[in-house]
């Protein structure tokens, strides 16, 4: 079996990305992956402008510590002052142009107006360039602001459209064929007849594919049968890049999945040194005449050893497959509150949540069928080949919320 890098190092190799572009508008890009590298063509801010209200002065009338200014101008955002000439001031607003010949905006809070007069009194001393953004300040004219690879979440679709990008270009959604083998697999809202049970994974696997962004063809439950199975793997490989299926990848007389696959393409990789999920099995399925085949993903039936093994090999192949640069998890050193003397000699992944100690406490039952876990806990505990752990001891903690995207 091969160790998990050396099976997630195998997956990365394999992954080559979707070439087709689409030129998205920027509002409608959310969750899509930029296909060229984005420069700025302007500068941002464009211009000085001020931070906050208050009165634009020059900085060298107002050094007494108690200066009393003429009012000149009202200067709100989206307006264009006139000159500031030497002994006056101009009321400004959060936001708008600096006024050729201020150097400094003094805070609506540190002055007092007196509306009779016309006047203000500046009852402080500025440095030139007090709460004034600079021109280019945040970004240049020509700078590279988003990077080919990047998935774009409200943050760069801000950032592109403060440089005025209009449009990007983007990947096209990664299509991903799916289906379910198992007799005894039924769907909510049916019956559950002796010996049934419903599919969990076909809303899981759906739901982590939707927040990955994919288009999904769901082809349902397929019956336990070597036919069943390598048709609906034609079925699926005719319109995909990527094929994931869950159950009938072990090895017992009613799974069908590898030795199916073996028939309609190739199987890369079979069986990984990881608890849960084992038997999860790579290759590639054959689309007619097409010049290149489908990737093909089985994971295991049972509902945690799916979750897990999408989680830390199937995400980063889908985001290599999708032109972004596949993201490692941070493992976070963190305290072990529980025991864990009998490990396994795979690479285990514990079930754990943080308590308000700020240590971690295990889930008493890591069966791989028990998919409460992975609601109740915050993320997972990567735990190496053979270690015990004591409580106390420093665990490597990876939050469900880097591992959910």
């Amino acid at each position: 079996m091969l160790s998990v890098q050396e099976a997630l190092d195998f997956l990365l190799n394999a992954a080559r990305a979707v070439g087709d572009i689409d030129y998205l508008p920027t509002l409608e890009a959310t969750g899509r992956v930029l296909a060229a590298d984005q420069l700025s063509q302007l500068d941002v801010p464009p211009m000085d402008n001020t931070q906050m209200d208050g009165y634009a002065v020059r900085a060298s009338d107002c050094v007494s510590g108690s200066a009393t200014l003429n009012v000149s101008q009202r200067i709100p955002a989206g307006h264009v002052g006139a000159p500031l000439a030497p002994g006056t001031a101009a009321r400004i607003f959060t936001g708008a142009l600096i006024p050729a010949g201020a150097d400094a905006v003094v805070m609506q809070e540190q002055c007092a107006y007196d509306e009779a007069s016309g006047q203000v009194t500046v009852q402080h001393s500025p440095r030139s360039g007090e709460w004034v953004r600079r021109q280019g300040e945040d970004i240049r004219a020509g700078s590279m602001i988003l990077a080919r690879g990047t998935r774009l979440r409200a943050q760069e679709l801000g950032l592109a459209a403060s440089v005025g990008l209009a449009t990007l270009p983007v990947y096209r959604r990664l299509k991903v064929g799916v289906f379910f083998t198992g007799d005894e697999l039924a769907m909510p809202g049916e019956p559950l007849e002796p010996g049934a049970i419903y599919n969990s994974n076909r809303f899981m696997l759906r739901g982590l594919l939707q927040q990955l962004g994919c288009e999904i063809v769901d082809l349902g439950n397929i019956p336990d049968s070597r036919e069943a199975t390598r048709a609906a793997l034609r079925e699926a490989a005719a319109g995909n890049d990527l094929i994931i299926t869950s159950g009938g990848v072990s090895v017992g007389e009613e799974d069908h999945v590898k030795p199916a696959v073996e028939a309609e393409g190739q199987l890369n990789l079979w069986q990984i040194a990881i608890k849960p999920g084992k038997p999860l099995a790579f290759g590639e399925v054959r689309r007619g005449s097409a010049p290149t085949p489908a990737f093909f993903i089985g994971l295991p039936g049972n509902p945690v050893s799916s979750f897990v093994t999408f989680l830390i090999f199937v995400r980063p192949f889908i985001q290599a497959l999708q032109g972004a640069q596949p993201k490692s998890p941070t493992r976070y050193a963190m305290r072990a509150d529980f025991a864990w003397p009998k490990p396994d000699r795979r690479n285990e992944f514990l079930r754990v949540r943080i308590n308000d100690q700020g240590g971690l406490d295990l889930f008493a039952n890591q069966g791989s069928a028990v998919l409460t876990s992975t609601v109740w806990g915050d993320g997972l505990v990567d735990n190496p080949p053979g270690q015990a752990i004591a409580p106390g001891d420093t665990v490597h903690f990876m939050p469900f919320s880097e591992l959910l995207y």
